[in-house]
């Protein structure tokens, strides 16, 4: 039964040994900091990563022409492989079960000059088709993205971000407005907001429009589109699948990895999540086992507390006291010193992390913002209170089992 005795008692035996309790504790503070840094750092490094993936559908594939590095049918090596309207029509047809959103992509040559009356700005103009909303996730703020009409009758039509906007009307209305696309007048249908800044510094055109205008003939670099659901072991098949077809159509070696570049993010993807869920156990296991030579340390104290005290214990026993009691008093201090040293290192890994996170802000950086959220600290909790009353345990059933008779003999 809680009352305010029994934490007096604990009081009283912590200070009778305090260099004992603070070297013991401090053992799992350590433990706990350690625990609560490593986990935030891994948190870090995941967003580093994951930057990566941002503004590209991550179930997407991706197909950039080559150059071949295999000679085939008495062909040399070194040809350059070119992607024509043909390949993205094949390349729609043959992974229709597989895939959804399709868009090539092509150059437009020139300054990449943006411009609207008297306001000019550099940025990269690019032709695709209507996928392209959903492979580089654009959000569309206002208007529409390039469709399927666009394509058919190649409309001078163009899709501008947040930035170019900005930068180019000043606060005026963009859309139904002309702005010249290398000095081709192009109407604003839409605006949108990409989640990677680079890509905010793009225009979208109909891939048929430029290739006419711009003499691209039936030229694009890539083609690519989102996947419907499938697994990063599938999405290694539909890549086979993909160089076979390449291969044949080409006439290269299938197995020629240069003559066309797959970017799989499906199995990529896949593969980083698994990498990090082996990180996050060997962390948890790095922490645990640390946490664990606290525990043998505060269970040591907690045996040598009920060694000492065997006397008291007994006489609390011969007048009334129950196993019960005596089990919760030891419980009870294991686990209050657990817990307050752990809520030390708990503290001080916290407060590291959010001391560091300013410094690794750069999107750039592979080691993004790391920090230590609530579920983290919820485990962290968790682990102290069950550390605790492991630690306490077997003292406090050896303190259970002292007889009065004994403990009073023994002096």
């Amino acid at each position: 039964m809680f009352d305010i005795d029994k934490w007096q008692e604990i009081f009283s035996t912590i200070q009778k040994n305090k260099l004992r309790t603070i070297l013991t504790g401090f053992s799992v503070a350590w433990g706990i900091f350690m625990l609560v840094v490593l986990l935030g750092s891994g948190v870090g490094l995941e967003n580093g990563i994951k930057k990566d993936f941002e503004g590209d559908a991550i179930n997407s594939i991706w197909i950039y022409q080559g150059q071949t590095s295999m000679p085939f049918q008495g062909m040399k090596v070194g040809r350059n492989i070119q992607f024509t309207n043909e390949d993205f029509d094949r390349t729609q047809k043959l992974l229709q079960e597989q895939g959804e959103n399709f868009s090539g992509r092509s150059n437009i040559r020139g300054t990449g000059i943006v411009s609207y009356k008297n306001q000019y700005g550099s940025f990269e103009s690019v032709p695709v088709h209507p996928g392209t909303e959903q492979l580089e996730e654009a959000n569309v703020q206002e208007g529409r993205f390039v469709n399927n009409r666009d394509i058919a009758d190649k409309n001078k039509v163009v899709i501008i971000s947040t930035i170019v906007k900005q930068e180019l009307f000043k606060g005026e209305k963009a859309l139904g407005k002309f702005i010249k696309v290398n000095g081709v007048p192009f109407q604003v249908v839409g605006i949108f907001k990409d989640k990677n800044d680079r890509d905010n510094r793009r225009v979208y055109v109909p891939i048929s429009t430029a290739q006419m205008i711009f003499n691209g003939g039936n030229r694009m670099f890539n083609i690519a589109f989102t996947t419907k659901g499938i697994s990063g072991e599938e999405s290694q098949k539909t890549e086979e699948i993909i160089r076979a077809s390449y291969a044949a159509k080409h006439k290269f070696n299938k197995d020629d990895k240069r003559a066309i570049w797959v970017r799989n993010n499906v199995k990529e993807f896949e593969q980083m999540q698994g990498l990090f869920s082996g990180i996050r156990m060997f962390i948890w296991f790095i922490g645990i086992g640390t946490i664990i030579a606290g525990i043998v340390g505060v269970s040591n104290i907690m045996i040598i507390v009920v060694k000492e005290r065997a006397k008291e214990i007994g006489i609390r026993k011969a007048i009334g006291a129950t196993p019960g009691s005596i089990i919760g008093l030891i419980l009870l201090e294991s686990v209050m010193i657990m817990s307050f040293a752990g809520y030390i290192g708990l503290a001080l890994g916290v407060g590291t992390l959010e001391a560091l996170s300013p410094q690794f802000s750069s999107p750039d950086s592979y080691f993004l913002n790391p920090s230590a959220d609530f579920g983290i600290a919820i485990k962290a909790t968790l682990l102290l209170i069950v550390s605790g009353a492991i630690a306490g345990f077997f003292p406090a059933m050896r303190a259970s089992k002292i007889r009065p008779v004994e403990a009073l003999r023994d002096e």
